[in-house]
């Protein structure tokens, strides 16, 4: 194993060794070109190399993904739309659409929601109480969405009546005289997707609250002054002077979180796997892949995800335009 391991290092650091190489002789090659010849060539020889690289590692595994979505499970032939005739004929994979439409309008609404009141409330303390605060408030973007995730998992755990309840909640239902709550099992009114949500939402508020108060600390004094010298109350000169002058900012937050949304699976996968009514999307491909072995429909669920996502990333696109404008 180890030989194995040593050998693969090698081959890695003597393929980038040998692609510098031919670079660093290509260029020189370039160079010794007629001036005419060499305006022109140059400019490709700059960026080939990004060309490759996007060519290698992006548009050939999403043209190969595409193909794949065509063909059957083994990805032995062709079976046309079949995969996406079965995926959207599922019952299961509609239920995992709603699930994820869910994550997407509340999510990234309560991320910026609470992003924004944390940025308004913290720009209020002093210098000291404000990265204090705002360091509390950040520290969970420092954990990866498996420790989140496992956190969370036991705040929510439920054990039988009569045991010890680990779960903070349960702790508490149990010492009010409650029963204990299976939290992760009731798909009543999505509950339990519901507190999954809170995960991410905990997670991302400091992302939020970093870049919205950047923002305001942006604005410009003159223009608050302005509004309270003609009689605007506090809550005036917020919405109608200062989130005007963010609403840039709050957009780009926005679509961060919800491209991140659209792909979310690490919080779903530990703490119910998608079971009881709380799979969404990528947990669903991760299960059709490696679970069922299907690579057509684990292909057709990633095109699928890949065109919902194509408008959201043409809309930041244009966004990023126009600030720069």
């Amino acid at each position: 194993m180890t030989i194995k391991i040593l050998n693969a290092i090698i081959a890695i650091v003597g393929g980038v060794a040998g692609a510098m190489i031919f670079y660093w002789l290509l260029n020189m090659l370039v160079q010794r070109l007629p001036s005419r010849w060499e305006h022109r060539i140059k400019p490709f020889v700059f960026v080939g190399p990004a060309l490759l690289v996007i060519g290698l590692f992006l548009i050939y595994p999403a043209a190969r993904t595409v193909l794949l979505s065509f063909a059957n499970a083994r990805s032995t032939e062709f079976v046309g739309f079949a995969n996406y005739v079965d995926l959207l004929g599922s019952a299961q994979f509609r239920l995992v659409l709603v699930n994820t439409l869910l994550w997407i309008v509340v999510v990234p609404t309560f991320v910026v929601l609470f992003g924004l009141m944390v940025a308004v409330l913290t720009d209020r303390l002093g210098t000291r109480g404000e990265k204090t605060v705002k360091s509390l408030i950040f520290l969970p973007m420092a954990i990866s969405m498996v420790g989140a995730s496992t956190i969370w998992g036991f705040i929510y755990t439920s054990r039988p009546a009569g045991q010890a309840q680990i779960g903070v909640l349960n702790a508490v239902v149990v010492r009010f005289g409650g029963d204990p709550v299976p939290w992760l099992q009731i798909s009543t009114a999505k509950l339990n997707s519901s507190l999954l949500m809170v995960i991410l939402i905990w997670i991302q508020t400091g992302f939020a609250m970093v870049l919205l108060s950047s923002a305001i600390k942006a604005v410009p004094e003159e223009t608050l002054e302005a509004a309270r010298i003609d009689g605007a109350s506090e809550a005036q000169t917020f919405f109608r002077v200062v989130v005007p002058q963010i609403w840039p900012t709050v957009i780009t937050v926005f679509i961060t979180v919800l491209i991140t949304v659209m792909k979310i699976f690490d919080i779903v996968y530990v703490t119910t796997n998608g079971n009881f009514d709380t799979g969404v999307v990528a947990q669903f491909f991760f299960t059709e892949l490696f679970t069922n072995g299907n690579n057509g429909r684990a292909a057709a669920i990633v095109v699928i995800l890949m065109i919902a996502i194509i408008p959201v990333m043409v809309y930041q696109v244009r966004h990023f335009r126009k600030q720069e404008a």
